[in-house]
């Protein structure tokens, strides 16, 4: 017995090159930020590490899970890479002082100019791609 076939809407020649042009422009980006990253000295992940510390929403500690979450990883994946960045002089664990059971990551100074610099260049590349990205987002799903 097969299984009846689900309805979807038609997808037309148009939205497939609309998506297909949005995968390219972000594999483009993230092409760019690896190539940037690796020029820094530092890895991929290491790079999206110092980010997701130095960008936490509300701009508060951030734990080792508040990174695996950040990262889509398994903790214990963040905490192999919280070592790596702590060895490479990236980031300071500290004890919470409220609660000692938690550990919150810090940027070292090293980190803050690295990550400066880094996003300094991705920022000036996403405004070149961003008139790509706005025309790809406002269009109608019609054409």
């Amino acid at each position: 017995m097969t299984e009846p076939q689900r309805q979807r809407p038609a997808i037309s020649q148009a939205e497939y090159q609309r998506l297909s042009e949005f995968r390219y422009l972000i594999r483009r980006f993230l092409e760019f930020s690896q190539t940037q990253a690796n020029g820094a000295g530092l890895t991929p992940r290491q790079h999206q590490a110092l980010l997701a510390i130095k960008g936490f929403p509300g701009g508060g500690p951030v734990t080792v899970g508040d990174l695996a979450e950040r990262l889509r990883i398994r903790h214990h994946s963040a905490v192999e890479l919280v070592d790596r960045l702590c060895e490479a002089g990236l980031v300071v664990r500290d004890q919470d002082k409220q609660d000692h059971r938690r550990v919150l990551l810090r940027l070292t100074g090293y980190a803050e100019d690295c990550l400066a610099d880094l996003s300094a260049a991705h920022l000036d590349e996403l405004s070149r791609i961003e008139p790509m990205l706005r025309r790809l987002l406002s269009r109608n799903s019609g054409d």
